[in-house]
């Protein structure tokens, strides 16, 4: 009650209401020092399922996940880098949709909605453009929508994963959190806090230029932190290092993964690690220099390859580069959620709809 102000009449009814309609159930009681014991309350794992779909770069990941968001089962589709066909990549989505639930027994027409977090923008009409992809304008939600029978939720995949770390992973508590997606294209999302729940805003942070008339950048501009920490950027650099021998694996998430292992020993690969951290830490005092926040979490699938090997010297760049005050106020620590963390937070959106709604749509 003194979270939500509410008073404990309005608590007790909004309860009474939810344990009716099936989202919570009671888990026993607490003693109390004085007065009637106070009745423990769950969410209930069962009462929904829902489906959350990471477009990537390298993959597209279905997950099926219950009410409160653990995962029940996925699928996976690797892909080459470049420039996916939008029907291609609709048709592996319903595929995933398909296996995942088959996998669970469950029934997609069942779920309280599906999910589907994309590297770029979403407009109101659901045209999406992403230009990591080379999608401008793409009707991706026209694509997707005949073949799903659940109610169906696009958005930026850095927004609904800076949602679900606040909801579950390293920024809960936070009052603001940047958290960072670092994949083959680079993305951060800034959520705060709020009294009705968690705001998530994106940023084109690896679109900010760190170096003049640096390295090229495939949105066309010189110099910018994608073009040195993304995961192409990343082994592009290792191939230029004189003497660097051939990463084993025949694909980029493949690659990053050799060179981390080869980063033990000295070497091109360890070299590689500390010129990334330098770049990374860079545009993480740039947010903090900005913003101020309290936590910076770095997601993503690079970021769960490489970053417990280069988080301390990416604190060390960040303590350089940063004002001293502003850093001292600033927590940098990986994210918690997972292979699965762009999936899940995709499927933070219906549940959030749902939420918000106080009913079932769709």
């Amino acid at each position: 009650m003194r979270a939500t102000g509410l008073s404990s009449a309005t608590v007790s009814n909004v309860v009474t209401d939810l344990v009716a309609d099936g989202l919570v159930a009671e888990a026993g009681l607490l003693d109390s020092d004085g007065g009637r014991p106070r009745t423990l309350l769950e969410v209930r794992p069962g009462y929904a399922q829902v489906a959350g779909v990471d477009i990537g770069e390298t993959h597209v990941q279905v997950g099926l996940f219950d009410w409160t968001l653990d995962t029940l089962a996925t699928a996976t589709y690797p892909m080459d880098t470049g420039r996916p066909d939008p029907e291609v990549l609709a048709g592996l989505v319903t595929t995933g949709i398909e296996e995942v639930t088959a996998k669970a027994g469950a029934d997609p027409a069942a779920l309280l909605g599906v999910g589907v977090g994309v590297p770029g923008a979403v407009r109101p009409d659901g045209a999406v453009h992403a230009p990591t992809l080379g999608w401008s304008g793409v009707p991706f939600d026209a694509l997707l929508r005949p073949h799903i029978a659940a109610p169906l939720h696009l958005d930026n995949c850095a927004r609904t994963l800076g949602q679900a770390e606040m909801w579950r992973g390293a920024g809960r508590g936070a009052d603001r959190a940047i958290v960072a997606l670092l994949a083959v294209g680079v993305g951060a999302a800034v959520a705060t806090g709020t009294p009705g729940g968690v705001a998530s805003t994106t940023s084109e942070w690896g679109h900010t230029v760190i170096e003049a008339g640096g390295a090229p950048c495939r949105c066309g501009s010189r110099g910018c932190l994608e073009a040195y920490v993304g995961a192409e950027a990343i082994l592009d650099h290792y191939g230029r290092l004189p003497g660097a021998p051939e990463l084993r694996g025949g694909g980029t998430e493949a690659k990053v993964a050799a060179l981390v292992a080869d980063a033990a020993r000295p070497g091109a690969a360890a070299d590689t690690v500390r010129w990334t951290a330098e770049y990374l830490g860079i545009g993480i005092a740039n947010l903090i220099n900005l913003l101020s926040p309290d936590r910076v979490i770095l997601s993503g699938w690079v970021s769960g390859a490489m970053g417990p090997t280069m988080l301390p010297a990416v604190r060390d760049a960040v303590r350089r580069h940063a004002l001293d005050y502003l850093a001292a106020g600033t927590v940098l620590e990986l994210g918690r959620l997972g292979p699965d963390a762009v999936a899940l937070g995709a499927a933070t959106l219906p549940v959030h709809g749902l939420l918000a709604a106080g009913e079932r749509t769709g």
